[in-house]
């Protein structure tokens, strides 16, 4: 869960996609439409159930997972014509109501007023405890299993996908490397970023998005290592004392 932060660390420079103005402008995001033996499959499903699935290339911390979900949500809702992003703000939309009870949830949450919210105050607002909140809500619809596993006799419980639709569809999204997943996996430490960049043509909107989903996390991180440094200087004043 994402704490109350009383710093929000430096500005991040965005440099994490590369920019290519010769690729058409728009890519349509593999979001299936349900069917009525198929729940709604999402961005943000697909990235939950891509960090249940692989082994990631480093630890994936939960703040930075939530971040990534609200970047998901924005992105989904986009392609829903439920809002657009103009200037860094999040203008919506009225279209029906998404079938995703928590995609639902966050379309009814958006700012309606002007001069609406940005981008940066919608991640850190709307991802607050979000992985927590899918995971229970994947659970609860059957996505999700929690399997118990007796080692060294401690029992623990492992939360991983149960085989369904939406873990085949995001294994086919996963392994068809999707310009949108494969920068917010990339992003929270799932798989590595290319050397050379995402070359995979993305709208101005979804690179906004990631933009800024990547200057959380890393504002994220820096606030990590703030912590702990005032951490180890306190205990050095208590082991000198």
């Amino acid at each position: 869960m994402i704490s109350n932060l009383p710093y929000r660390g430096p500005r991040v420079h965005r440099g994490f996609l590369k920019r290519r103005r010769s690729f058409p402008s728009r890519v349509t995001l593999d979001t299936a439409r349900p069917t009525d033996l198929e729940p709604l499959m999402t961005t943000a499903q697909d990235l939950m159930i891509v960090s249940l699935d692989v082994t990631p290339v480093r630890p994936v911390g939960q703040g930075d997972l939530s971040l990534a979900l609200a970047g998901a949500e924005l992105i989904d809702l986009v392609e829903a014509e439920a809002l657009s992003v103009e200037d860094d703000r999040i203008v919506p939309r009225l279209p029906p109501t998404p079938d995703d009870h928590l995609l639902a949830e966050a379309a009814s949450s958006l700012v309606r007023v002007q001069p609406y919210e940005s981008v940066e105050d919608w991640l850190w607002r709307r991802g607050r405890g979000l992985s927590s909140a899918y995971a229970a809500r994947m659970e609860a619809d059957g996505l999700i299993t929690r399997s118990r596993r007796r080692v060294l006799a401690v029992r623990s419980d492992r939360t991983e996908p149960a085989d369904s639709p939406v873990r085949q569809h995001a294994g086919e999204r996963w392994a068809s490397d999707e310009p949108v997943l494969a920068v917010l996996a990339a992003t929270v430490g799932l798989r590595e970023e290319p050397a050379d960049g995402f070359s995979a043509p993305l709208t101005d909107t979804a690179e906004t998005v990631l933009a800024a989903v990547g200057d959380a996390v890393a504002e994220l991180e820096a606030v990590r290592q703030r912590r702990t440094i005032e951490k180890q200087a306190f205990d050095n004043i208590w082991r000198g004392a």
